[in-house]
Order: C-alpha cells, then structure tokens, then sequence
C-alpha cells in the first residue's frame, strides 16, 4: 500500500482521503469451467490490487496505473462505448455497466497498484472489483456481492470482449483465509470449506514465466465456443432439445451423453468436452479429499488438471508447459497447474513450506536453464491464503 499511497501524494500533493485492497486468486481445480456452468474451486492470496483514491465532483474519472505509462481519463455520464485497446477499457466498461444500475454523478481521482506481474491471477477482475468498490463508495452506492460480481462479469464480457465466467470474480469477493472455496457456477451456490485441522502445512508458490498474456482476440474466447459446440452437437446426436447456440453449455449435457457419443465430435471439440467432463470429476474429488485433511490428494488432482490442460485442453505456452513440468519433478510440491487461461502468465502449486527454499531454487534454476533469454523477467513468490474483498 505504501508505493500506491505516496504515488498519490506525488500526484496530487495530498494524502489520499481512501485506499483500498483486492486479492488475486488461484484455481487449484476447475480451470476452464466456469464459462459452461462448472463447479470450481479457489483460494484468494495474500497479494493483489491496491489503490489509493478520493472524489472528483465535477463527475470526471482520472486514473493513473503504477504498470503503465498512459492516464485514463472520461467522465461517468459519457464513457466511450467502444474500446480503447489500452489497460483502462476494463475499467471503463465497468463505469458503463455500474452506471446503468445506478446514475454517476461523482468521479474519482485515483492510482492504481498491482503486486506481482501481469498474468495467470484474475488481475483484471481484481482491478475490476478495485475500481467498482471506489466508484461505488464515492457515489453512496453499497454494493452486495452478486452484484459486485455480475458487474464485474459484464464489463469484461461485453466491452474488453473475454467470454469468462464468473470464477475470477468469486473467488476475490467470497474466499476467506484458511478456507477452500468449492462453488457451483450453475446456481451460484458456494461452500467455504476450512483448511482441515489434521492437514500438513502448505504456502502456495507463484511461478512466473517472464512472458505476460492477454485474453481478448486469444484462443480463449475460442475454446469457449469450442465447448459450446460440443454442447449443441451432443444434444442434437441425443435429440435433446436446444436452444440458442451462445445459452448452451456442457453443463447441460449428461456425461452419459458424451459417453455415448463423444467419439463423433470433430476431435478439438471432443477434447475440450473430455477436459470439462474429467475437470467436472476433478473438482468433487478435491473437495472431498480437502475436507478429510488430503493435502497428498489433492494435490495430485491439481496436477491431473494441468496435464488435461495441456492434452484435452491444448493449452500452454513452451515456457508454461516447461514449468509444469519442472513442477512435476520438485520435491515439496504437492500439486500445481497453471494458473489463468494458460495461455502465457504463470503456474501456481501448493508448496511444504520446508521445503521452500530448495523449490525456488530447483525451479529457477531449471526453468532458465531452458530459456535463459528470460532471465531478469522470470519470478517467484511465496503468498498465503487471505480474505476476499472487503465490500
């Protein structure tokens, strides 16, 4: 909080009136499936978003950001409609999507800060939800929880353009320190499952490739629609019934059904729907085994889900599937997987924490023996379970 708090003050010769903090996340298991109405886990960590902030009386927004060069500017009754392509369209679609709830009158002057590199930690949710909490407290508006994520949600997918689901944003409202999120995309249900007292210790460590992504224009959206494919296939084999194409989901279909007629999908849709299905299992399974105290379990299942990720999924940069693979062969790490759509950014694994020292090491050392380009770019961190935002 201090580089976010004495930038302001650089700014605007004034100490902030506000500040404010939002979590990254992490998905241990249920990576790509939350846009077809999956069940997901998650856990908020002890870095993330801070920002400094006050009001702004005339309705003007102004927003500088402490990763990139370029202030953003607008004001809350005349928001650009149409993207700028710059790191502010996120927060710009979220003025528009707050706006039509509830009528803006007071902008914001603001800095904004993030902890770790760009990439793999729904940093774009919780820059999202940032913003969204300062806007709304300096216009009295006191948002609750669904509605903080079902407007975080509609910024990204209908003005940056990512067909994601609501994963990112639950996790940075609902996680709770200690606990494992386990929630049910299909009627937005949720558990917090504590960390089980017989449990060995974990930490979680954060591997960053060095190489940062983004989502929108990526082969993201295009595995959603890959899935939704599949979906609309599946019922027509079975003569279920269908509707449109952009409300049909996996979730839909009974694993039955693709039992029976997965093997006449074109092959890319196929695997995507094995993921899902398999990824579906997955997420039961950890649950379970976190709530008898099965840290060797579960972690287990995360790296099946990264192997899914790489085959079934067919995602993963060389520098992602190298760390996976490092992370496979590191004594101390239960379990781990990319974290984020996998396109680039990084990979996450829940650690021994006595063994700390000895993963970074290994990791570092054999992750830049491969691409020794990246050296100076590539990093590590050790974070904790933490608390969602506080709204």
């Amino acid at each position: 909080m201090e580089r976010v708090f004495e930038a302001f003050r650089n700014k605007y010769q004034k100490a902030p009136p506000y500040t404010a903090f939002t979590p990254y996340r992490i998905c241990p298991l249920g990576a790509h499936s939350d846009h077809q109405l999956g069940k997901v886990t998650g856990f908020a960590i002890d870095k993330g978003i801070h920002i400094a902030y006050g009001p702004k009386q005339n309705g003007v927004i102004e927003i500088s950001s402490l990763q990139f060069p370029k202030r953003a500017q607008w004001h809350v009754a005349s928001t650009p409609s149409i993207r700028e392509n710059d790191w502010a369209d996120h927060l710009r679609g979220a003025t528009i999507a707050l706006n039509k709830r509830y009528p803006l009158r007071t902008g914001l002057c603001a800095v904004i800060d993030g902890e770790l590199p760009i990439g793999g930690l729904s940093s774009s949710a919780a820059v999202i939800i940032t913003f969204l909490s300062t806007l709304a407290h300096m216009n009295g508006i006191k948002l609750d929880a669904t509605e903080m994520i079902t407007i975080s949600k509609e910024a990204e997918n209908k003005y940056v353009g990512v067909a994601c689901g609501k994963l990112d944003q639950s996790c940075e409202v609902y996680c709770r320190k200690d606990h494992l999120l386990y929630m049910d995309l299909l009627d937005d249900s949720y558990e917090l499952i504590p960390t089980n007292p017989g449990m060995k210790p974990y930490k979680f460590a954060i591997f960053f490739s060095g190489v940062e992504r983004t989502l929108a224009g990526s082969a993201f959206n295009m595995r959603v629609d890959e899935c939704r494919s599949a979906a609309y296939a599946l019922k027509a084999f079975a003569g279920m019934p269908y509707g449109k194409f952009e409300e049909t989901n996996l979730r839909d279909v009974p694993r039955e059904v693709y039992e029976e007629y997965g093997s006449r999908l074109p092959e890319p849709w196929r695997r995507r729907a094995e993921h899902w299905y398999t990824e579906y299992a997955r997420v039961e399974a950890g649950a379970a085994a976190w709530r008898r105290g099965d840290l060797d379990d579960f972690g287990r299942l995360c790296f099946e889900s990264g192997r899914s990720s790489i085959y079934s999924w067919e995602t993963g940069s060389p520098e992602l599937k190298t760390l996976y693979e490092i992370m496979t062969e590191t004594k101390g790490i239960y379990g781990g997987r990319f974290s984020g759509a996998g396109f680039k950014g990084c990979c996450m694994a829940l650690i021994d924490p006595d063994y700390e020292e000895e993963i970074c090491a290994k990791v570092k050392a054999a992750y830049l023996k491969k691409f020794p380009q990246l050296e100076g770019k590539y990093s590590a961190y050790i974070c904790r379970s933490a608390d969602g935002v506080k709204l």
